[in-house]
């Protein structure tokens, strides 16, 4: 499953600008680019994530 940005900001609580913050410092994970204005993340990248938070 793929998510898009609305998704993700929803998952995790945050604005969009605070997500494209994260991927800016290399604090979360790049998103696949469909086309220039359209990027989606995978289930398990964003699972990933999750699991080194808790590390």
């Amino acid at each position: 499953m793929f998510y898009s940005i609305k998704e993700v900001s929803e998952r995790y609580g945050v604005a969009p600008k605070s997500i494209w913050r994260w991927i800016r410092e290399g604090r979360f994970p790049k998103p696949l680019k469909l086309s220039p204005k359209t990027a989606r993340w995978h289930e398990a990248d964003l699972q990933a994530y999750e699991e080194g938070l808790k590390k």
